[in-house]
């Protein structure tokens, strides 16, 4: 078993057919070159045969400043009864210009006889003829031997046979592919270590998520001998996803010792797999293993007393070691551990132990009512703030009111009026809005401004609202999640009441004057 592992990312190609991702060329450069600073060896670029939108990546890759992947270019073997001179597919490989071309061929006799509508032998031929001919032009040639463990389980002679073929052809790399995702790794790790006894040249793994074992398949794999890793950033791809890169690599490199990306470059992982999430937009998975921000998040209160006296009590790894960060949870099931941990984030010397007591229990009292904390910390750091000694509020709310009107001839629209004390002044504005709480941070905003010019730059990024108890109607609490940054920083706020207004209200409120308290 070697310690150098090739890693080959797809997430451009295969991690694309997943429902909801539409990435732009623009978008696939952007990822291509994070993918190379993070120093992956292979970067899947498209097929480049199949649609306009991977013909234009592959005629501008001259504008990316690549120091450490090759970009593959992804294509099927020729067509039964065809030569691989004159298959559109593979000359379009071929014209992509790429140093490598993975070619994919089928192992699986149902494809052989129901999908291509050929025999066993031309399907060995194809494969043969395919990789020779990329071969004889040049190229590096990646086989991916599609549906492999499939197919050896329904024909071992022919499956081993196509890659025969394929290493007869002067293949570079032989990748066993678990293509529909349903294999458990004692059995891929049995089948995998019988190809391996047999075939010479170096073996690869590309598994699916569908069984839930892409990930253990993948290092089973590499335990088996495998020395080249197919994935995706943040395990993106076609109904339940690929083996994801981002839980694959720093196994590798954490578990089993083995070498994957450039040295110092593991730290990098989480900032890609966020990148990556931004670019497909997509919502990062908050709960995935090393890089989601729940990862090294610690809520039970005896579980962040531990890890006060030993960082190591709750945790695998160190989660700097993949640029991932520890973070400490409050709630209703929280101690004062912490709430004194969440203060240090914060940058908060807590010297009265009666304050942490004292917002643990306004905080335990408001989650009674419908409040969470959880994805809330400016709504805590703000309760810790206002509490600190010295420290002056910089603004006091004093009240509002808002309306929702539909006028002939102008449709709805929603009004608002608030008053606030600045210092020693009391401001009263209005604001207009295509909604109450639009209205509201419109006026609230204009009554702040001329003492806060710095609001300038604090914006609203997103707004959750959910219903709790749905059984009792329109008379249920209502939670409200407000997201806000300066261009710097995002914090999350929340407020909870029966009246909708008033949790918006709450949730605003806190995070204007967090935003303040940054600024």
């Amino acid at each position: 078993m070697t310690n150098a592992i090739q890693i080959y990312d797809t997430t451009l190609r295969d991690g694309t057919q997943r429902e909801g991702i539409s990435l732009s060329c623009d978008d696939k450069l952007r990822i291509a070159q994070r993918l190379d600073d993070l120093g992956v060896a292979y970067i899947e670029g498209g097929w480049p045969g199949s649609n306009p939108k991977d013909v234009e990546f592959f005629e501008r890759l001259g504008e990316l400043n690549l120091k450490h992947a090759q970009i593959t270019a992804f294509g099927a073997t020729c067509r039964a009864g065809s030569k691989p001179e004159e298959d559109a597919n593979i000359l379009a490989l071929l014209q992509a210009d790429t140093p490598v071309c993975t070619v994919v061929g089928k192992s699986w006799t149902l494809h052989v006889t129901d999908v291509l509508q050929t025999s066993p032998e031309e399907n060995l031929r194809i494969i043969e003829q395919s990789v020779a001919y990329l071969k004889a032009q040049g190229r590096e040639v990646i086989y991916d031997a599609e549906h492999f463990f499939d197919g050896y389980r329904a024909d071992a002679d022919h499956a081993l046979q196509t890659l025969a073929a394929a290493q007869r052809g002067g293949a570079d790399t032989l990748v066993l592919c678990d293509t529909n995702g349903g294999a458990v790794p004692w059995e891929l790790a049995h089948i995998f270590n019988a190809v391996a006894a047999q075939v010479k040249t170096p073996l690869g793994i590309h598994t699916h998520n569908d069984s839930e074992c892409a990930v253990a398949n993948t290092l089973v794999a590499v335990r088996e001998g495998a020395v080249h890793i197919q994935g995706t950033i943040n395990g993106y791809g076609e109904r339940c996803g690929n083996a994801n890169l981002c839980s694959i690599v720093p196994d590798l490199e954490l578990k089993m010792g083995m070498t994957c990306l450039p040295e110092g470059n593991l730290p990098d992982l989480y900032d890609v797999a966020q990148f990556v999430a931004e670019m497909a937009n997509l919502s990062p998975d908050e709960h995935q293993a090393y890089v989601g921000q729940s990862a090294f998040a610690h809520k039970g209160g005896i579980h962040v007393a531990a890890i006060r006296r030993n960082i190591n009590s709750y945790q695998h790894v160190d989660p700097e070691l993949v640029g991932n960060e520890m973070r400490t949870v409050v709630s209703e099931l929280s101690g004062h551990g912490n709430l004194l941990s969440k203060a240090e984030e914060f940058g908060m010397q807590l010297e009265d132990r009666s304050t942490v007591t004292e917002v643990l229990a306004e905080i335990k009292e408001l989650e009674s009512k419908g409040f969470s904390f959880e994805a809330a910390e400016a709504s805590v750091a703000i309760r810790l703030q206002r509490r600190q000694p010295g420290y002056r509020p910089p603004f006091e709310f004093v009240d509002y009111s808002a309306t929702v009107q539909h006028r002939q001839g102008r449709g709805m629209f929603a009004e608002a009026l608030v008053k606030m004390r600045v210092g020693e002044d009391e401001i009263h504005t209005a604001g207009d809005g295509n909604g109450p709480v639009n209205a509201l941070n419109i006026a609230l905003r204009k009554a702040l401004l001329p003492a806060f010019p710095q609001l300038e730059q604090i914006h609203l990024s997103d707004f959750k609202v959910r219903i709790l108890e749905g059984g009792d109607g329109t008379a249920s609490i209502t939670r409200v999640l407000i997201d806000m940054h300066n261009g710097h920083h995002r914090w999350s706020t929340v407020g909870a009441s029966t009246n909708i207004i008033e949790a918006s209200w709450q949730a605003l409120m806190d995070g204007i004057e967090y935003g303040l308290m940054l600024a």
